[in-house]
């Protein structure tokens, strides 16, 4: 799925905080680590928590910062770029992801509100707490920007078993704009959510939502003038990753067995189909009379 080499690109709409440092290093001990990762994966969409390495989380430790500063606005300005390089191509997917719902919403009536894209390198602060790579990619409400670590890539293949590929990182970044367009849409209800489990329960049918949404962009994709072409098997990669985080998976691989009644984000099967809704509908009303909780 090349993106067009002549089309600009926008980084404005990535904040890089990769190698930067904050200006104090931060303590990570037991109980902050484990409550930051425990709470973000209420958000992302499957439980991190035992998938962390268990010393990380039972030793305090200060956070260091890379020497490596990157400039997306020198580095990544066109399609050519993205082609080349994993950030830029971060870039061009926001910038596809963000005109689509722009005009999207726009057809509803609905304005849609552009939400940066934060970068970081192991550890970065915002509205909802403390991030950590380890916790993976989440959405969050209280300040409308998407967090991640580009290193969950590499995770989402070794600990999750995903086969990867660059339409893997479309599908995490397309999922984690679902949450914001079901927030500007006021879908995004923490109090009914929390809290929430098993296969029918509110929690899963926002997770789910979100894949039915990232779907919809994916049909839409090319439409945008960012990406040229969109195969069957980039598809299949994120379909692949959409399975490798299914509760069922998740559960299966950490403890041995699957316990249905404690979802909260959705199977391997559930997760695809929805995603799979919304890409072959292409049509955002799929997913408001969804079949995936069944």
């Amino acid at each position: 799925m090349p993106f067009n080499e002549n089309k600009r690109l926008d980084p404005s709409q990535i904040q890089d905080r990769r190698g930067r440092n904050t200006g104090r290093n931060v303590a990570v001990g037991a109980g902050g680590l484990g409550i930051i990762i425990y709470l973000l994966s209420m958000v992302l969409g499957v439980d991190l928590t035992q998938l962390v390495d268990p010393n990380a989380l039972t030793s305090s430790s200060s956070q260091t910062y890379s020497e490596d500063i990157y400039d997306l606005e020198a580095e990544c300005q066109t399609g050519a770029d993205a082609n080349e390089r994993q950030d830029c191509r971060i870039v061009g997917y926001v910038n596809s992801i963000q005109a689509f719902w722009t005009d999207e919403l726009a057809s509803y009536g609905v304005e849609y509100i552009p939400a940066q894209t934060v970068l970081f390198s192991e550890v970065t602060q915002g509205a909802c707490g403390y991030a950590s790579g380890a916790s993976g990619p989440f959405y969050c409400p209280s300040d409308q920007m998407v967090y991640l670590d580009l290193s969950f890539f590499e995770t989402l293949q070794s600990k999750f078993g995903a086969q990867g590929g660059p339409f893997a990182e479309a599908y995490v970044l397309s999922h984690e704009y679902g949450h914001h367009v079901q927030d500007i849409l006021g879908a995004l209800d923490s109090s009914s959510i929390q809290g929430s489990s098993g296969p029918q329960s509110m929690s899963v049918f926002t997770e789910l939502q979100a894949d039915c949404l990232a779907g919809i962009w994916a049909n839409h994709a090319t439409e945008t003038g960012y990406l040229e072409s969109i195969t069957r098997e980039e598809i299949l990669q994120s379909l692949d990753a959409a399975a490798s985080v299914g509760d069922d998976r998740i559960q299966k691989q950490t403890q041995g067995y699957v316990y249905p009644e404690a979802w909260t984000h959705g199977s391997s099967e559930q997760r695809q189909a929805a995603f799979y809704d919304g890409f072959q509908s292409g049509d955002v009303n799929t997913c408001n009379t969804p079949g995936w909780e069944d």
